[in-house]
């Protein structure tokens, strides 16, 4: 029996994970599990590159994305239905973060969309492949 489903999703893409959403959702409410959803931020901040950015924009894209990532599951699941979910902001490198959430979390079942691949996807690896190929709980690929 699922106690907690993961879901993950990339903010940036707007609506396209929606259906992700509903699948994770559907999928949790069948086990009366916790859903909990996560979308991450890059980390600029122990590069160079953070020499380019004011102080406080971290915080600041940190709220923004916890925003987003609200309003994207209202209007995927419903206002109802969002009340009762994590929201979990993250960052870092996507798998990475998606992993330690789930570990963090006790998440017994990792959601994740996937597209069709480019092909970058097949040198560099995508983040659902990486997600499948290290985690120590089940992953449901949503294509």
């Amino acid at each position: 029996m699922t106690k907690s489903v993961l879901c993950a999703v990339d903010i940036s893409n707007g609506e396209i994970d929606a259906p992700v959403l509903k699948v994770a959702a559907r999928l949790a409410d069948m086990d009366g599990a916790q859903l909990d959803v996560v979308t991450v931020l890059p980390d600029f901040g122990e590069s160079w590159v953070s020499g380019f950015f004011q102080a406080d924009f971290h915080d600041k894209a940190l709220n923004e994305a916890h925003n987003k990532l609200i309003e994207l599951c209202a209007t995927a699941l419903g206002e109802d239905r969002n009340a009762t979910i994590r929201h979990v902001v993250a960052t870092g490198t996507a798998y990475q973060e998606i992993l330690k959430t789930a570990e963090g979390a006790g998440s017994d079942l990792i959601v994740i969309g996937a597209h069709k691949p480019d092909f970058k996807d097949y040198l560099l690896g995508p983040n659902a492949a990486r997600v499948v190929r290290h985690s120590s709980t089940s992953v449901y690929v949503v294509r």
